[in-house]
């Protein structure tokens, strides 16, 4: 019997880099321009705090502390609303300290309830 070369059958295959993942998000054909031709810009976030020194955080401020807090109840993380981390975490604690004081509610209000004015 003749010695038989596995090895060359599977670089008749193709290897692993040849395969065809079907990502969009991968390979150069889009050079990252949106419809109007111009590419998008995401502009960092600056924490309003540290870049205003006036902007106080005071968990007496149930405006404010409500700004600070989603629909369901959920604090808003940082990526989304840009604070650091030193100020972020003061955040959750003045939110905290209103939640317990009633200033702002565990979770939202919602749409106004039909039986809530008789």
């Amino acid at each position: 019997m003749a010695e038989h070369d596995y090895r060359d059958d599977r670089d008749d295959r193709g290897g692993r880099g040849d395969r065809d993942r079907g990502d969009r998000d991968r390979g150069g054909d889009d050079d990252g321009e949106g419809k109007g031709g111009r590419r998008s810009f995401h502009r960092k976030k600056v924490c309003r705090f540290c870049a205003d020194n006036e902007y106080l955080m005071d968990y007496k401020d149930a405006r404010q502390m409500q700004s600070f807090v989603m629909e369901l109840g959920k604090i808003v993380p940082r990526r989304i609303s840009g604070t650091c981390a030193f100020h972020q975490r003061k955040l959750t604690v003045a939110i905290k300290r209103a939640r317990n004081l009633a200033l702002v509610g565990f979770i939202s209000s919602g749409p106004q309830d039909s039986y809530s004015s008789r």
